[in-house]
C-alpha cells in the first residue's frame, strides 16, 4: 500500500522521475529538453536538499517515491541560497542560454539563472512556497491533499502561515484541485496561475 514519509538523500533519482513524468502541463516532459535532468534540478532536488524537513513523499510498496511536496519557508532567502550555493554548481553543464535563444529549455534556463530575493512578487505577501507532483499512480487517492495538508501542518509549527505556488494555466485538473482546497487565485504571468492560502485559518 502506498505511504507517506520523509524525503531521505537516496530519494533524489525518484524525485527527479517524478517532476520529469509531470512537468509538461501534468503529463510527461521527457525528451522535450537536450538534458532531462534539468527539470529535477530547478524545480525538486534544490528543496529537498535545503529542507528536508519541509519534503515528504508518497511512497509505494517498494518504499520508492511515486509523488512529493516539497517546500521553503521563506522565499527569498531560498532564492538567495539557490542563486549564490546551489545554480553555480550547474553552470557549466548547463550554460546561461543567448538571448536569440526562444526555446522552451532556454526560457527555463534563464528562469533559474535569474533566481534572486525579490523576484517572486507574491513572496512578500506569501513567503512560503510549494511544489507539488505525483505519478499516476499516486493520483486520485487523496494523497495530493495528504501531501498538502502534512506540509501545511509543519510549515505552521515553524511560524509561517502564508503560502503560495503556481501552477501551469493549462493544467486544468491541478487548478479545480488547488481551487477545492481552498486556496485563491491571484494575479498571475499569461500561461501560469498563482495560488495563496492563509494557513492560519
Amino acid at each position: 500500500m502506498p505511504h507517506m514519509r520523509a524525503v531521505r538523500p537516496g530519494d533524489d533519482a525518484a524525485l527527479s522521475e517524478i517532476c520529469l513524468r509531470t512537468a509538461d502541463h501534468g503529463s510527461d516532459a521527457a525528451g522535450i529538453f537536450d538534458d532531462d535532468d534539468i527539470w529535477g534540478a530547478v524545480f525538486v532536488l534544490p528543496y529537498a536538499e535545503r529542507h528536508p524537513d519541509f519534503a515528504f513523499v508518497v511512497a509505494d510498496d517498494d518504499d520508492r517515491a511515486i509523488g512529493y511536496v516539497v517546500a521553503t519557508p521563506d522565499t527569498d532567502v531560498f532564492e538567495e541560497w539557490f542563486r549564490a550555493e546551489w545554480w553555480p554548481r550547474f553552470a557549466d553543464r548547463w550554460p546561461e542560454p543567448s538571448p536569440d535563444d526562444t526555446s522552451r529549455q532556454a526560457g527555463t534556463l534563464r528562469y533559474a539563472y535569474g533566481r534572486r530575493p525579490g523576484a517572486e512578487p507574491l513572496a512578500e505577501a506569501y513567503p512560503a512556497h510549494l511544489h507539488i507532483d505525483l505519478l499516476p499512480a499516486a493520483q486520485g487517492q487523496g494523497w495530493g491533499r495528504r501531501l498538502i495538508d502534512r506540509v501545511s501542518e509543519q510549515l505552521r509549527a515553524s511560524g509561517v502561515t502564508r503560502l503560495h505556488l503556481v501552477a501551469s494555466a493549462a493544467n486544468a485538473g491541478a487548478l479545480a484541485f488547488y481551487d477545492r482546497l481552498g486556496f485563491e487565485r491571484l494575479p498571475s504571468s499569461p500561461g501560469a496561475q498563482a495560488f495563496g492560502i492563509d494557513l492560519a485559518r
